[in-house]
């Protein structure tokens, strides 16, 4: 191993999530609230990770999605997510956090930490989590303004501009798709309609808004029917998130296991529900750290205390 373990230059990541949505077929992005669980996406096979907003109000802050984080809580975690692992990150970036300006503040240290795509919607500001009710979205011309502030704002043209709407829920689907239209033209390189509620909103997405990749938002219990990748696939969708799956199980196992401590005033009988001491170092990277400490630290005790390395020679250079 010859280098930290961060791996994938931002350029090929970003040439890599474009190829994914364009492939024309869905792929599978879980959501990720910290830079762990990016680890464990990456494990388990997956293209690229999905940094949540939700998932980052609710893990990080312990809030619901109405709008409490600010920018640097998100690009915390973003930053984290990509220096964990070679995959593309897409970073759910809400509103932008404020007007066009912003907006372009906001890609610009979105681009910098080294996201892949970020994605913006046209909720006001405070915004709601997609699937809840009361949501409010700005004007259209305002919106279709802040996306050319942010393609203007991105110094490589690679970086992935998504723009999601949350006017179906407001006006209905077809003020949706006319708002989809309106950003394509403005610059997104991708669109995200949140929150249809049935099949045959989700077919009319990719059908009456072609030629332009399309996301889809997987929410257990939420207003959107969880559909098999290969349907949702067929009816021209390029990538299908489960933002907040993984943070839901966590949290879930969480609470089970904290339940049983309380209970019984041990882990004794946990050991079949956790990560072994071996499989948790194992994810977070501890074998490759321990290599480079022996490559560099090992060198570095030599040539400080020839006497106290073995195989060196009598300048403390190790002999090869």
């Amino acid at each position: 191993m010859d280098e930290f373990p961060r791996q994938g230059r931002p350029g090929a990541r970003r040439a890599a999530l474009r190829e994914l949505l364009t492939s024309g077929k869905a792929s599978l992005v879980p959501g990720a609230a910290d830079a762990l669980t990016a680890r464990l996406i990456e494990r388990a096979g997956f293209s690229s990770v999905y940094v949540t907003g939700a998932g980052v109000a609710n893990a990080q802050l312990g809030v619901p999605d109405v709008g409490l984080t600010t920018m640097d809580d998100v690009l915390r975690v973003a930053r984290a997510a990509v220096s964990a692992v070679a995959l593309p990150v897409i970073a759910d970036v809400d509103t932008g956090y404020g007007n066009a300006i912003n907006v372009m503040r906001t890609v610009h240290e979105f681009e910098a930490a080294g996201v892949s795509g970020v994605q913006l919607e046209d909720q006001v500001t405070p915004k709601r989590c997609g699937h809840f009710e009361g949501k409010e979205v700005i004007d259209d011309v305002e919106m279709a303004a802040k996306i050319q502030a942010a393609v203007q704002a991105r110094s490589d043209p690679g970086l992935v501009i998504i723009a999601r709407t949350d006017a179906a829920a407001v006006f209905g689907l077809d003020e949706a798709l006319r708002r989809a239209c309106l950003y394509h033209e403005a610059g997104a390189d991708a669109l995200f309609i949140e929150a249809p509620v049935s099949r045959e909103e989700l077919r009319r997405i990719p059908r009456n808004v072609p030629g332009v990749p399309h996301i889809v938002n997987m929410v257990e219990g939420g207003k959107t029917p969880i559909l098999p990748l290969s349907e949702l696939s067929a009816m021209g969708f390029s990538l299908v998130l489960y933002a907040n799956l993984a943070l839901r199980a966590a949290a879930r196992a969480v609470e089970r296991t904290l339940e049983r401590l309380a209970r019984e005033g041990s882990s004794a009988g946990l050991e079949d529900e956790i990560l072994t001491m071996s499989q948790r170092q194992a994810i977070v990277g501890l074998p490759e750290i321990e290599a480079l400490e022996r490559r560099f630290l090992s060198r570095a005790d030599a040539a400080r205390s020839p006497s106290l390395a073995e195989g060196t020679g009598a300048t403390g250079t190790p002999q090869r």
